[in-house]
């Protein structure tokens, strides 16, 4: 069972009409009941990314087909449109914030559609949903000098303990991107797992900081979401979201260690 390839649902925006610039990431509020009735009726059993890792690192049993369900960053439609289909169906779920991002005291700019504001988080949490961290402002964490890398982390962690009045024990990294560097920050400054992208089944050999997700889009129909869930074709469905991380990881590797030379670490 330790071994067993778990999917990691990954969702950003609920909406019918969301802002442009997160329409490519996003579901409508049908789609996303339709693929919940489907997690019902294969019989999976969600759980949150804390019970999924907590099982992996003592050893104790996950419930029968364990399926997790992810959202990103913090839009508003996951309380409005996710959270009661989530209810019906009983399913708890993970949602990793963008602090700066919501509405409430300490927004920075750069939000991408509506977000969250603070009483609709906590009612998220009251409603069974794991309350993750997404960093502070969604930068490029593996761009990030020592000191801003910290910053991050910290500032989101004791944001949302202030709010929900528990400390988050698992984070998402933003844009999937992490290196060991930043997986020993997250680890440092006290989250207990993480989860990157990667598009591919999540397994304990991957360790506790680097869990994959796949991700869902406007355009996932019911046979590739039926596909994500079952572990078919997978390799085939993200071959092109591959290619180009690895070539633009090659790009971030240049940049980071440019700006090392430069003194970005400091």
């Amino acid at each position: 069972m330790g071994e067993a390839a778990v999917p990691v649902l990954m969702y950003h925006a609920v909406a019918d009409e969301p802002a442009d610039a997160t329409r490519a990431l996003s579901v409508t509020p049908r789609a996303f009941a339709e693929q919940m009735a489907a997690v019902a009726e294969r019989g999976l059993t969600p759980v949150t990314t804390a019970d999924l890792a907590g099982a992996w690192r003592s050893g104790r049993p996950l419930p029968r087909r364990p399926v997790l369900i992810t959202f990103d960053d913090g839009y508003e439609g996951v309380h409005r449109h996710a959270l009661p289909v989530l209810a019906a169906h009983g399913f708890p779920a993970t949602l990793f914030v963008t602090t700066g991002w919501l509405r409430g005291p300490y927004g920075t700019g750069g939000a991408l559609d509506t977000m969250l504001d603070w009483d609709q988080v906590r009612a998220l949490a009251g409603a069974g949903v794991e309350i993750g961290g997404h960093s502070h402002t969604h930068p490029q964490l593996d761009q990030l000098g020592t000191g801003a890398l910290r910053h991050e982390l910290i500032r989101c962690r004791e944001i949302l303990t202030g709010h929900l009045g528990t400390a988050p024990a698992s984070f998402a990294y933003p844009y999937g991107y992490s290196d060991r560097r930043v997986r020993a920050a997250v680890r440092e400054t006290g989250y207990a797992q993480a989860l990157a992208v990667g598009n591919g089944p999540a397994r304990r050999a991957q360790g506790p900081y680097a869990l994959r997700r796949l991700t869902v889009r406007r355009t996932t129909g019911a046979e590739e979401f039926a596909r994500l869930l079952e572990g078919r074709g997978i390799a085939r469905a993200f071959a092109r979201d591959r290619a180009l991380t690895k070539g633009y990881a090659v790009v971030r590797r240049a940049r980071r260690l440019r700006g090392r030379t430069r003194g970005a670490d400091a």
